[in-house]
Order: C-alpha cells, then sequence, then structure tokens
C-alpha cells in the first residue's frame, strides 16, 4: 500500500517506541481467562454416557465385581479421553481460525509507512486508517481527507460522523468503524484503557447462534435420551419382577439405556463442522463460525460484486477523452501536451493521500506526465465529499500566491449535470458514455471551476464547471472466472450480480465473465419505488442489478430470502456491509476487502480468488452428506444393540441376559471413533456438485432416509437374533450363545461401515474413494473381536468362549445377509437415476 505522507509527519523513533511499550505495554484488553483442563473435563463428566458408566461401575464395586468395575474405570477414561481429544481439537482449529482473523494496522515510525499486528500499536504512533477499517486504539486526528467514521459501538448512533484536525471534535476512538476518506492520527490511550476497554465489551464478539440443523439433531438426542429413561425403567421394573435381584435388574437396565443414547450425534456434529472449518482454513477460506459449514453446501443463490469480485479491482486507465479537441487517446499516447490540462484536474479532484485504485492510479499518472510535481505547493482549503445520486466529489486548493484550482470527479451524467454543456453537447457525451461502457469499461468525468471569494457554496453542484473530459479504466475479469461461474451454474446455484456500476459496463464484464443474463439490468433508484412483492418478482427474474447503494442491496438480498433462497452475498467495501451481514452467508475478500466487509461476513476468502467460494460450497455438501451418513450408521447400528439387550429379556429367551455393561461398551467404543472420525474423513461422492442444493428446512433425516436406517437395524437386529437362536438349537452354552452373537454384531458393524458410505453408489465403488482411516478403524475392531474370543483371560473377562470355525463362518455370513441386502436397494436407486 502506498500513501504519499507529508514529510513533517513522521511518527515514533525506536527509541520512542521502546520507552512507549515499556510505560503503557501492548494494544490489547485483558482476555478472558480460558477454561482450565479440568473444567473441560467435569463438563465431559457431565455427559449422559459418561454419568451412565460412573453408576455401572459403582455397582460392579458394591458388588465386588472388581474386573468389571476396573475395565468400566477404563472406559470412562478412554470415553473422556476421546471427547476431551475431540473438543480440544475442535476449540484449537477454532482458536487459529480466529487468530487468522486478526487485523493489521497501519503506522508511520521513523518516517516509515509500515504494516504491523494491532495489538502492537504503541501510545504515541501515529496510526493510518482509511475508509472500511476498523479503528484500533483511541486518538487524536493530525491529517485528513474527506474523513467521516461510524461511532454506533459506542454512542449508539447509526449515522456517520465528519472529523478532521480543524473540526471541535478531533478524536476518534478503539472499535469505530471509517465510513469514507482517510486519516492519520496520533495514539494517546490503547487497551484496557481506550473507551471501548473501560467498556470491557469488544465488537467482535460474535454470539452464536444455533443453526437449524443442530437444533434439530438436539431435538433428536434429547428425545432418545426421554426414551432411554423410560426403557431403563421398564427394563429395570421387568427384571425385577422376573428374578427378585435388584442388582441384575438395575444393571440391565443401566445396560438398555446405554444402548439407547446416541451420545455419538452431537460429538460427531460438533468435530465434522470444526474440522470442515479447520481444512477449510488450509484452502484459504477462512470460516469464523463453525456452523457456517453446514449453510455453504444448501447456497441456492449467489449475489456478487463487480470490482474486486468478478474483476481483478486493477483499475488500469486504459483511455483518456479530452473534450476540447474532441479525441480518445490510448494510454501509450498520456505524455501527450494537450491531455496535460484533464490530467492535472484528474489528479486534483482525488484525495491528496489516495486510498481508491483509480485516485491512486491517477496520482501515478500525474507523476509520469507532468514536468513540474506541484502537489507540495499546494494545501487543500475547502472539500466536498463524495456524495449524490449519482456521486461526485470537489477539491478546493490554494498556495501561497492564493493561486487556486477548483477539480470535481464523479459519476459522468453527475459531472454533465454540473457543466456549462448545450443538451446537444451533452447527448454526444452521453453516446461517449454509451460506448465505452459497452466494453466493460469505467468511466468518470472530470471538470474545473473559477470562483472568487470564500463564500464557497453549500453544495458542490451549484458551482459553475467546465466540462474537460472523461478518464476511462478498465478492470478486466479475473483470469479464471468463466470457470469459477460453469461451476457455480452446474451445482444448481443461480448467480445475481449487485453493482455500483453502471448497466453498460456491468453487462460486458458479465457477458466476459460467462454470467448468463436475458434480462434487462435494474437500476438502484428504481427498486425504491418497488413493493416488497415486486421486490420479491423482481429478484426472481433478474440477474443483473446497476447503480446500487447499500439500502438496495439490502433490499434485494431480503427479497431473495423471502423467496426461501439461501443467499451468499460476496463484497468487499464499505457499501456491500449491510448486504454481507442480511445474507445467509456474508463473503468478503480477504487481501482487498475493507474491515468493514470483513467484520460484516461470515466467511473470509483469503487470496480473493472466487474459485475457493466453490471449495466452500462443496465442504459444505461433503460435510452435510457425511454427517448423515454418520447419523443414520449410529441409528443403524443402536437398533440392533437395544434390541438384542432387550428382546430375550421380555421374550424370555433362555438367556436373558445376553450382552452386560461390558459388552454395550465395547461396542460405544467402536463405533464412536467410526462415526466421528472415519466419516468425516470420507471425501465427496462423485456428481455431487452436479445436484441441486438441498433446502435448508429439510429436517437432517426425511422419512424416507430414517426408514432405510431403521429397516438396516430391523435386518441386523433378525440376524443377529437368528444367530442367537441358531447357537441355542445347536445346543450352545451361554458363553458360546454370546460368542456368537457378539461375533455376528461385529462383523455387522463392519459391514455397515462399508455400505453406509454411500447411499446411490456400490460397496465396490465406495473402496475407489481413498479413506486411509477407514481400513485402520475397521482393522482394529477385528484385531479386538479376535482377541476377546480366543485369548483367555480376555474370553473370561468378556464372558465368552472360543468359536469353532463353521461358527465363525456363519456369523460372518448371517451379518452379510442382515446388510448387504441395501446393495440391491442402491442397484435400483441408480437405475432410476439413469432413467
Amino acid at each position: 500500500m502506498q500513501y504519499n505522507v507529508p514529510k513533517h509527519i513522521k511518527g515514533l523513533t525506536t527509541e520512542e517506541l521502546k520507552t512507549s511499550r515499556k510505560k503503557f505495554g501492548f494494544n490489547q484488553i485483558d482476555a478472558i481467562k480460558k477454561n482450565a483442563w479440568y473444567r473441560m473435563l467435569l463438563d465431559i463428566l457431565k455427559e449422559p454416557m459418561l454419568l451412565l458408566l460412573i453408576a455401572v461401575t459403582v455397582i460392579y464395586i458394591i458388588v465386588g465385581n472388581y474386573s468389571e468395575a476396573i475395565f468400566m474405570l477404563g472406559a470412562i477414561i478412554v470415553v473422556s479421553g476421546i471427547s476431551f481429544y475431540q473438543d480440544n481439537r475442535s476449540k484449537k482449529a477454532l482458536e487459529a481460525l480466529k487468530k487468522l482473523n486478526e487485523p493489521l494496522s497501519t503506522v508511520i515510525r521513523d518516517s516509515i509507512v509500515m504494516q504491523i499486528p494491532t495489538n502492537e500499536i504503541a501510545v504515541g504512533d501515529l496510526c493510518i486508517v482509511e475508509e472500511g477499517k476498523m479503528i484500533s486504539a483511541d486518538g487524536e486526528i493530525v491529517h485528513s481527507n474527506d474523513f467521516s467514521v461510524n461511532e454506533a459501538s459506542l454512542t449508539g448512533e447509526s449515522f456517520s460522523v465528519f472529523k478532521s484536525q480543524e473540526t471541535e471534535d478531533r478524536k476518534i476512538y478503539s472499535g469505530t468503524l471509517v465510513v469514507s476518506g482517510l486519516a492519520i492520527f496520533n495514539v494517546e490511550k490503547i487497551g484496557a484503557e481506550t473507551k471501548l476497554g473501560k467498556i470491557s465489551q469488544s465488537i467482535q464478539d460474535i454470539k452464536e447462534v444455533h443453526s437449524p440443523l443442530q437444533i434439530q439433531i438436539t431435538k433428536f438426542v434429547k428425545g432418545m435420551a426421554i426414551i432411554g429413561v423410560i426403557v431403563f425403567l421398564m427394563v429395570w421394573g421387568f427384571s425385577y419382577w422376573k428374578s427378585g435381584d435388584i442388582i441384575q435388574s438395575l444393571l440391565a437396565g443401566l445396560t438398555l439405556a446405554m444402548s439407547v443414547l446416541p451420545e455419538e450425534i452431537p460429538v460427531a456434529f460438533t468435530t465434522f463442522m470444526a474440522l470442515g472449518a479447520w481444512k477449510l482454513m488450509s484452502e484459504g477460506v477462512i470460516i469464523k463460525r463453525s456452523s457456517v459449514v453446514e449453510t455453504l453446501g444448501s447456497t441456492t443463490v449467489i449475489c456478487t460484486d463487480k470490482t474486486g469480485t468478478i474483476t481483478e479491482n486493477s483499475m488500469r486507465l486504459k483511455l483518456l477523452f479530452d473534450y476540447k479537441s474532441n479525441k480518445v487517446f490510448e494510454d501509450t499516447q498520456f505524455n501527450t501536451p494537450e491531455l496535460s490540462e484533464l490530467i492535472r484536474f484528474a489528479m486534483w479532484s482525488s484525495e491528496p493521500i489516495p486510498f481508491d485504485p483509480m485516485e491512486k492510479t491517477l496520482h501515478q499518472i500525474y507523476e509520469q506526465t507532468q514536468s513540474n510535481d506541484e502537489r507540495k505547493n499546494f494545501q487543500m482549503i475547502h472539500e466536498y465529499p463524495l456524495e449524490g445520486k449519482p456521486p461526485m466529489m470537489t477539491h478546493l486548493f490554494e498556495n501561497s500566491l492564493g493561486e487556486r484550482i477548483i477539480a470535481a470527479k464523479g459519476a459522468p451524467e453527475a459531472i454533465l449535470a454540473v457543466s456549462n454543456l448545450t443538451e446537444s453537447e451533452k447527448d454526444d457525451l452521453r453516446q461517449h458514455i454509451i460506448n465505452f461502457g459497452a466494453q466493460g469499461y469505467r468511466v468518470l468525468g472530470v471538470a474545473k471551476c473559477n470562483f472568487e471569494g470564500n463564500h464557497f457554496p453549500e453544495k458542490q453542484q451549484d458551482f459553475s464547471f467546465d466540462f474537460l473530459g472523461f478518464t476511462v479504466f478498465y478492470d478486466p475479469p479475473k483470469a479464471n472466472i468463466q470457470e469459477v461461474f460453469k461451476k457455480i451454474y452446474a451445482a444448481g446455484i443461480k448467480v445475481k450480480v449487485i453493482t455500483g456500476d453502471n448497466a453498460d459496463t456491468t453487462r460486458s464484464i458479465a457477458h466476459q465473465a460467462g454470467i448468463i443474463n436475458e434480462t434487462a439490468a435494474v437500476n438502484g433508484t428504481d427498486i425504491v419505488h418497488h413493493t416488497e412483492t415486486e421486490l420479491m418478482e423482481l429478484s426472481k427474474s433478474t440477474t443483473l442489478f446497476t447503480r446500487m447503494f447499500p439500502e438496495a442491496k439490502l433490499a434485494i438480498v431480503n427479497a431473495l430470502k423471502k423467496n426461501d433462497e439461501v443467499v451468499a452475498m460476496l463484497g468487499d467495501g464499505v457499501n456491500d456491509a449491510p448486504a454481507l451481514k442480511a445474507a445467509h452467508i456474508g463473503v468478503a475478500m480477504g487481501n482487498k476487502g475493507t474491515e468493514i466487509a470483513k467484520a460484516a461476513a461470515a466467511l473470509v476468502i483469503a487470496n480473493d480468488d472466487l474459485d475457493k467460494l466453490i471449495t466452500g460450497i462443496a465442504a459444505g455438501r461433503r460435510i452435510y452428506s457425511n454427517l448423515k451418513k454418520a447419523i443414520q450408521y449410529i441409528i443403524s447400528i443402536h437398533i440392533p444393540i437395544i434390541l438384542t439387550v432387550s428382546l430375550p429379556l421380555f421374550l424370555g429367551w433362555i438367556y436373558p441376559h445376553i450382552f452386560t455393561p461390558v459388552h454395550v461398551i465395547f461396542l460405544e467404543l467402536i463405533m464412536g471413533p467410526t462415526c466421528s472420525i472415519v466419516y468425516e474423513n470420507e471425501p465427496m461422492e462423485k456428481n455431487t456438485m452436479l445436484e441441486k442444493p438441498r433446502k435448508m428446512t429439510e429436517t437432517f433425516l426425511s422419512w424416507k432416509e430414517l426408514s432405510i436406517s431403521i429397516i438396516q437395524g430391523l435386518a441386523i437386529t433378525a440376524g443377529v437374533l437368528t444367530a442367537y437362536q441358531y447357537a441355542v438349537q445347536n445346543g450352545s452354552n451361554e458363553a458360546t450363545t454370546r460368542s456368537i452373537v457378539f461375533t455376528t454384531l461385529v462383523f455387522a458393524n463392519v459391514f455397515l461401515s462399508m455400505v453406509n458410505r454411500s447411499f446411490i453408489y456400490s460397496v465396490f465403488d465406495s473402496f475407489k474413494n481413498k479413506n486411509t482411516l477407514f481400513p485402520l478403524i475397521l482393522g482394529a475392531s477385528l484385531v479386538l473381536l479376535i482377541a476377546i474370543l480366543y485369548i483367555p483371560p480376555f474370553a473370561s473377562f468378556f464372558q465368552l468362549s472360543s468359536i469353532n470355525f463353521q461358527q465363525f463362518l456363519i456369523s460372518i455370513l448371517i451379518a452379510a445377509v442382515s446388510v448387504l441386502w441395501v446393495e440391491v436397494y442402491k442397484w435400483v436407486k441408480r437405475l432410476k437415476i439413469n432413467r
């Protein structure tokens, strides 16, 4: 970033900085103490599953079953360890995201302009803040151009306040936002000593709002917990009535309660979202709240600004149109003497310390073409900030001899309206504007004025201007933008362009970028006259919205939301902030985006590459799909555990307590990592980005999906109970019967894990999806099964006995039949899709 800083502004020296730092410290409000590890552990131990495990452990100790008690204690350590690891991993991922969101600040030290982390601002520093930036310390303005600030975070007033070194109120405060212009201020207070610090409230704090999916999952888990309590009481009562043994009955009830509780689901949700956000961060997509990942996959319409989003925001000066000679000059001809006046006044109409890309270019062209640089000889004596619809701005300069320069620039329509031209001359010039716009060029009109005296008009439009010509800028579309929009359309997502530029330029750039547009552009000034219903209809049918101001952008986003669209709004400027905040997903550009845009957005693209939004949408779809698979897996495998624990008891079978808490917790320890680690790592299925976006109002599992999971669970139950009856009918004792039933259920779990990787493609297609964790977890499950079947101490502890090859094979066969029937369902589904 280049700034033409006045020579008398030098900033702190290295020695002064050391003294200031020693006396006042760093620019940070004392952070809230992080939760200690023992607090996190205590929170985990309050989880229902851990409480059940603790209750079972206590019962085993009371009745003297110390080996079971030690196993349960080990299970408590393992389950809480997994939860602690997942929780800590999620928190670290989110902390890394937060750290990446911390802004840099611009300061002047030893006459050098530099960028530093905001917490390194020192008292006495000279800070530069400009349009779109957040002020990070309290101080007093020493230099400014067209500077206004929004102090709503401190005062509650939403309108912006103009301030300069000459106004009565020259103070600016941390946490407020620069709406326009640029200022250099002397830092007086930092950290806890600022107004914001004393209020002890940061506007950066974001209150987490639960997403629809999160609410649905919470309700589901609570419902299952209530069912668990009811079933626990029923089993406890029934078992006690049958046996008269209160301890055995209590263990039976707790076993069933453990099998009913799907505590893996909320863990899976938190893990999927946090790790999804962390993985996207490594791709250059910074997400502020992990729940945004879920919404990304549901995006149905993308509203995009033009400048800096579709285009490079490089603003090259392509052409100059000189009114006197009535000629258009290419960039190779800018040294032509007859262009001198147009270039000079275009520069004088810009800010003395430019921050806008076009103004920076005009200063550079002035330096390159003018032999005598007069900027140091003239001081600004009055300015009219950028205002009006369409907008313009005027600057007044004077030197020590009293010579005056009055220069204006702005939207060509605005400059023509205030210039001394006949209607015929204006018509000719409008044709030039149309021609330039049709080529995708950005046009600014330039004018000058002669004015004697110091009683300046209240409005800049009251000056009598002489028209000088047009500056014609070209901001080309980004190199990969056509490919990006192809992917967006292929994913079934609509595109709307919402820009402050004119219709001709926007239409040309949209065409070059590959945006599909079959309707006329709508102007921002027309939108304010529409009713809500008309706006909803207009937002459906229109693609290009031009000459849009903040309120108009916001109105279109709200209209799309009322049409049940899930809206991603892309923008980088101050005027985009309200729409960014209102959209379901506000997306700001990381390099060229303003701090206001970044503060309002939920997602920041670090390198301004729009293709990263496609990466984010794909990640959202992958994560949502995998989360559903994990939840369907959990439901399907919980059903046979619940029914295998309860049905032999209720039906009065020979071995009513076929499973004890140790068996259930072993299965839980296999299921937990499978759903929350393995499925989270599952790659995206082919053709996912060719499907239409899902509706955000959909429940996380439709009745059709839920019914498939229930049928899967019942089929596995039928298989497990068949294995039970096979063992009993062949004269097996309780230990052998338990071994056959347990082996069948473990293999059913393995097959279910593989089958549920896709509900469309076959299990053989799924093997092509690289997921290194899958064979590791499944291999570990089978090794543990072999160990507890065939290593005597383990077998004795689990009350199992080794089974012969035939029994082992029959268990595998029953498990395969009870699960692999789904492949037939998937085959039929693929036939329907192909048709």
